[in-house]
């Protein structure tokens, strides 16, 4: 029977799996790094973004780290004793739970904690749903400005009208007055869904933010997601201990099982 002509669909979007030889490969890595540095951290990240850290790798280029895989993590550093792959190392394993890392340096404990809080400095996105609101954000009622009243009227330009209907599809009261976007109170005095005292609430510090509101705070440029980077412990071959930096992190080594890089 002769082949079929017609158009196929081909998925460009599709990504090769991580192998066995890949992820054994990570594992050798990982634990070649033990006896070649002289002291391994583990970090956690709060709103992870690639961009942000591709800086961090550049930044710290003379050391090696390892990001997600947290099972393979701690296979490779020990779950006991018996299979410690350094005197103390596997005492680690218990911070190696969701959004974590390893980092192996030479760089003293004291130096590279004040450094990784400033490479995180400063560094904001937009949020991403399931993200939580680092503040309120209201929308002021009258005419809608294009950072919905972030910054003095003075100092801000009205929204494109071609933006209307999108904020009427995403919840937002608003109509068209005399080619001016406007936000009026509601007949209630601010009683309607959505409506506060002093205009329309995208959010509240606190909530779990849904898609709706990130889209709307993207509208608006308003970034609340902040880049962190937050040490939990770090390893000492000097003195093969485990110095605890935020002990509150500790946990069971259940969760995250991500892609690891190098």
């Amino acid at each position: 029977m002769p082949k079929s002509k017609r158009s196929k669909v081909v998925h460009m979007t599709n990504v090769n799996k991580k192998t066995r030889e890949h992820k054994e490969r990570l594992f050798e890595n990982i634990r070649e790094c033990v006896p070649q540095y002289q002291h391994c951290f583990v970090f956690s990240i709060d709103n992870m973004r690639n961009t942000y850290l591709k800086d961090v790798r550049q930044e710290l280029s003379d050391s090696r780290i390892f990001f997600g895989k947290t099972k393979l993590m701690a296979r490779a550093l020990g779950h006991g004793p018996e299979d410690s792959y350094a005197d103390n190392i596997y005492k680690l394993t218990p911070y190696l739970h969701g959004t974590v890392g390893l980092i192996f340096t030479n760089r003293q404990p004291e130096q590279l904690l004040p450094f990784l809080e400033s490479l995180a400095a400063d560094k904001v996105d937009f949020a991403r749903a399931g993200a939580t609101a680092t503040r309120d954000f209201v929308v002021p009622y009258g005419t809608v400005s294009a950072t919905g009243g972030e910054v003095p009227a003075e100092h801000d330009v009205p929204i494109g009208h071609t933006l209307e209907p999108e904020l009427r599809r995403l919840g937002v009261p608003v109509r068209m007055v005399k080619g001016r976007v406007v936000l009026e109170e509601g007949p209630e005095g601010g009683d309607a869904a959505g409506e506060g005292e002093g205009g329309y609430v995208v959010c509240r510090e606190g909530d779990v933010l849904d898609s709706r509101q990130t889209r709307l705070l993207k509208l608006f440029s308003v970034c609340l997601s902040e880049f962190k980077i937050k040490v939990l412990a770090y390893w000492s071959a000097a003195t093969s201990e485990v110095t605890p930096v935020d002990p509150e992190a500790m946990g069971g080594v259940e969760g995250g099982d991500d892609e690891g890089s190098d």
